[in-house]
């Protein structure tokens, strides 16, 4: 493909916003689109970043000759069919964590980009922050075997309300979203698969029916461990901290910024990677597009992390039903 990308980012909450923000600074990209359920905020949203369209009808922007590639920044229980719908419209497509809450869902999405020569990939975050880039090129080059990573994802969420603390329309999840970030980190830094993994969940919130509390273990093929604490109910600083255990350091990484076990912190400017982890995802995802190759969180790259979520999705519904 020669000429900038053009682009509709849809969904405008948190994470939409973000790509907005990141793909204007990508000069291979052009926003040509921004779609809402709510049209009067795409409106507003498309005012506010320049953008010459909006609209709350997905399908008409699908058949617009201007639109090359979407972002869908939508609720997660649409991923997976809005992913096939673009697909099967010719679009390029990057869909927001988690690709689909089901490996049915996975396996539809896979299907619908299997032979079409479209870049299809899923925002894996993790894979593009500096910090976690910067150890994946320690581990690359030999200078660190990873022995144990250790993931604490906490929010507040004992409302049904987004990260800006807005009323949603769907309920989140501890597995299916949150962990599937930290699944796939481990994958992405080992290069191998994993072959053991266990879940606890805790009691379900009487109206949002999600469990609050989980715990998860991981073993992949090369022995390295991982252990996931993940909770809805923390009432404390927010978001994920991840402890690299390593033969020869220990990291800590928090998003975008890195430290070594005893705090002091390391300067990430040579992970190869932009300071913004969205950004990072959005330059790979126009780069893709252009020279006609997989993105770092490409399908086939991610897509044994959502075998992995089923297979632990079974054990809670074993447990449920043992119950």
């Amino acid at each position: 493909m020669t000429g900038r990308v053009r682009v509709a980012v849809v969904g405008t909450g948190a994470f939409g916003t973000q790509h907005l923000d990141a793909l204007s600074a990508v000069d291979d990209a052009q926003v040509t689109a921004v779609v809402s359920d709510v049209p009067e905020l795409a409106g507003k949203v498309a005012a506010r970043y320049g953008v010459p369209h909006a609209t709350g009808d997905l399908d008409a922007v699908l058949a617009r000759d201007d639109v090359d590639a979407v972002v869908l920044a939508t609720p997660t229980p649409m991923h997976a069919a809005q992913a096939v719908a673009a697909l099967r419209a010719g679009k390029h497509v990057q869909v927001e964590i988690p690709l689909a809450d089901s490996w049915a869902g996975a396996e539809a999405v896979t299907a619908a980009a299997a032979g079409t020569g479209l870049v299809c990939m899923a925002g894996h975050t993790r894979r593009y922050n500096p910090s976690h880039r910067w150890v994946h090129r320690r581990i690359r080059a030999g200078e660190l075997t990873l022995q144990q990573l250790h993931v604490q994802t906490y929010f507040l969420r004992r409302t049904n309300t987004n990260a800006l603390g807005e009323p949603r329309s769907w309920t989140d999840h501890l597995l299916w979203h949150h962990a599937a970030h930290s699944v796939d980190l481990l994958r992405y830094q080992t290069g191998e698969e994993v072959v053991a993994a266990n879940v606890l969940a805790g009691p379900s919130h009487p109206e949002l029916g999600i469990a609050m509390d989980m715990a998860i273990q991981l073993r992949t093929a090369g022995g390295t461990l991982a252990t996931l604490s993940l909770s809805f109910n923390n009432d404390g600083p927010l978001g994920s901290v991840f402890r690299y255990i390593g033969d020869t350091a220990t990291y800590v990484a928090r998003y975008d910024d890195l430290a070594t076990g005893d705090g002091a912190k390391v300067d990430v400017a040579d992970a190869g990677v932009p300071a913004n982890g969205v950004e990072g995802q959005d330059r790979d995802f126009v780069a893709s597009i252009i020279e006609g190759r997989e993105p770092v969180a490409g399908l086939a790259a991610v897509l044994p992390t959502y075998r992995v979520l089923a297979d632990l999705d079974a054990q809670l519904a074993s447990e449920r039903t043992a119950s």
